[in-house]
């Protein structure tokens, strides 16, 4: 009877799911390395814009409920690199983290392979994993502090690198990279009302919203944002509390009342 084996894959960003192939590129491995073990591919596991550091993935848990209903078959679970089971471990308790995802497929029955590393239960094999995950671990980090470092460059020479203010939207401009541009026909609206709101045209937020920032936003994702951001309170307060809206610039997370 042919061996039974299922894939798991993970990217950690939204992005890599819209715009890169790692999900693609790392299942093809793994199907390439169960074909050479003679393995058949019976389910595959996706965790989308899951970062490393979360134990409780969705497709995690679903992979871990298949291993126990099929146990009697000693599926194979594939994983293209270490880093795809976690890239946490940076203390003992991030290392008990990574173990305690190894132990759980070993508890749902099923075996942990990689092309990438051979797993093992000896001295020898748990130190060369211990030291490829604490690797991944360090990789994460310093992708992290080089994007830290780059956004603080950026901030230096005078660009604005936060999420694009409600009315705005990022446009690719050549020798400068991404620069915010007006987001038309939005924009249009939130310049004359908060001009409006300025000058004593409209004298309360709520003439504010019977302006025509409900038909301009109830149609487009700028309404969607504005209620996400602000936990459901009207969108005309939402936009006359952000400081961006005054041409004042603030880091990423903090706004002025």
């Amino acid at each position: 009877m042919t061996q039974q084996a299922v894939i798991y894959c993970r990217v950690s960003s939204p992005k890599q799911v819209t715009e890169g192939h790692g999900l693609a590129s790392q299942e093809t491995r793994c199907r390439e390395y169960a074909k050479h073990k003679g393995y058949e591919v019976v389910e595959v596991f996706h965790d989308e814009g899951i970062t490393g550091k979360l134990l409780d993935r969705p497709n995690m848990k679903a992979m871990l409920t298949y291993l126990k209903k099929y146990r009697a078959a000693n599926p194979i679970v594939i994983i293209d690199d270490i880093s795809r089971l976690a890239k946490d471990i940076e203390t003992a308790k991030d290392i008990e983290t990574h173990l305690h995802l190894r132990a759980s497929i070993a508890a749902a029955g099923g075996k942990l392979e990689s092309p990438s590393i051979e797993f093992g239960d000896d001295s020898d094999s748990r130190l060369v994993e211990h030291l490829l995950a604490s690797v991944a671990a360090h990789q994460r980090e310093k992708n992290a502090e080089q994007v830290l470092n780059r956004m603080k460059a950026r901030m230096m020479s005078g660009y604005f690198v936060f999420n694009a203010p409600v009315g705005y939207r990022y446009k690719k401009v050549a020798k400068h990279g991404k620069l915010l541009v007006p987001d038309q026909p939005c924009a249009s609206v939130i310049t004359e009302g908060l001009e409006g709101f300025a000058s004593g045209r409209f004298e309360s937020q709520g003439e504010l919203m019977r302006f025509s920032f409900i038909t301009a936003f109830s149609q487009g994702q700028v309404w969607n944002r504005a209620y996400a951001e602000d936990k459901g309170n009207p969108q005309s307060r939402f936009i006359c509390r952000l400081s961006g809206q005054a041409g004042l610039e603030y880091p990423s997370g903090q706004r002025s009342s």
